[in-house]
């Protein structure tokens, strides 16, 4: 843990807590100064209401199921099962099973991933400040189990803006007539909008030749 919070704060920040270390042979007492969102999702997931044994999660998940949901993994754009599916029902975590968003809350948001302007419910999903790969981004993850999921983005449909952009790995969706479909190994990765962002018709995000760059780079993971 003390590594992973050494590779993610500010020069300054490490030297501190590697001098916290080498004084009290422990981390806790500047962990406790240390803001939740720079702590980010190092916690352990025996603190999420459920929790699984690893051993149990290799058995039951795909690699690529896993690399997603365990080990905050990104499937490769437009691979994802879900992406394009249309038919109407429930998206599940994975993992645990929990609820997380419905059929007409996604969208198209030409970006390669399944993407969501809201959830089932508000506590379904937890937020957390990301700053991995240089940035700075909002990552989400099951409530229940903490599999990670995606991220969070404010550029989406009206009327919430937001934009969930989920790996199809992180998901098991079951159609409305209850049928479950689970993700396939080789799969790689509260109101309803206006009829002008219905979920079969396409909201594509905006691009501009001077944007190809900050394109590029924004949607190379989800």
């Amino acid at each position: 843990m003390a590594a992973h919070l050494l590779r993610s704060m500010a020069p300054r920040a490490s030297m501190a807590l590697l001098q916290c270390i080498r004084t009290h042979k422990s981390t806790r007492p500047l962990l406790a100064l240390i803001p939740p969102a720079t702590l980010g999702t190092c916690r352990s997931k025996k603190t999420w209401p459920k929790s699984f044994p690893e051993e149990e999660l290799r058995k039951r998940l795909s690699p690529m199921q896993y690399q997603v949901t365990q080990q905050k993994g990104t499937e490769s754009a437009f691979t994802g099962k879900y992406t394009d599916n249309k038919e109407e029902g429930t998206y599940h975590c994975v993992v645990c099973g929990a609820p997380l968003f419905t059929s007409d809350k996604k969208f198209d948001s030409g970006s390669g991933w399944p993407s969501f302007f809201d959830l089932i419910n508000k506590d379904s999903v937890t937020l957390t400040d990301d700053f991995s790969y240089g940035m700075h981004r909002v990552e989400a993850t099951c409530s229940q189990c903490g599999a990670h999921l995606g991220h969070l983005f404010d550029d989406g449909p009206r009327p919430t803006k937001k934009r969930y952009c989920i790996n199809s790995s992180s998901l098991n969706f079951k159609a409305k007539n209850g049928v479950s479909e689970e993700v396939e190994a080789s799969g790689g990765a509260g109101q309803s909008p206006p009829s002008t962002f219905h979920r079969r018709r396409k909201f594509r995000l905006p691009v501009c030749p001077l944007c190809v760059k900050w394109a590029e780079v924004r949607f190379v993971r989800c």
